[in-house]
């Protein structure tokens, strides 16, 4: 059974492009996410992946960086622990968050946005337009 899940949270330390050895690009990135409320408020801490993913995109999530996530959740289990696993579909990025990390969301944004010379290069698009 293929599960569907959206998350909104921080990502928990900047994103890291890599390729698997047959050449094909992924980026990764620990993502937290807060549930419930109250006394019951929890952070969830999951492990994104998306596959075909793009150096830019890496650039563009940043530790402390707000973002949407929507893809297919599953856990893997490791020395008696259970990771939560997110293999994303649609990525937006949604700013920073309050007291982020010192990168400049913003700039590394722009700069990014600057390097596309063609739609077929844009990673994903948000509220203020294409990047």
């Amino acid at each position: 059974m293929t599960v569907i899940t959206t998350i909104v949270g921080n990502v928990g330390k900047d994103a890291v492009h890599k390729s698997t050895q047959g050449g094909k690009e992924f980026v990764s990135f620990p993502v937290a996410a807060k549930v419930g409320w109250g006394e019951r408020e929890q952070t969830l801490w999951f492990d994104v992946t998306k596959w075909s993913g793009s150096q830019k995109l890496a650039d563009m999530l940043l530790k402390g960086s707000k973002v949407t996530v929507i893809g297919r959740f599953s856990t893997r289990e490791h020395e008696g622990k259970t990771y939560l696993q997110i293999d994303a579909q649609e990525l937006v990025p949604t700013g920073r968050s309050e007291g982020g990390a010192g990168n400049s969301y913003a700039s590394k944004q722009q700069a990014v946005a600057g390097d596309v010379d063609d739609l077929d290069d844009v990673p994903f698009i948000t509220a203020n337009g294409l990047f």
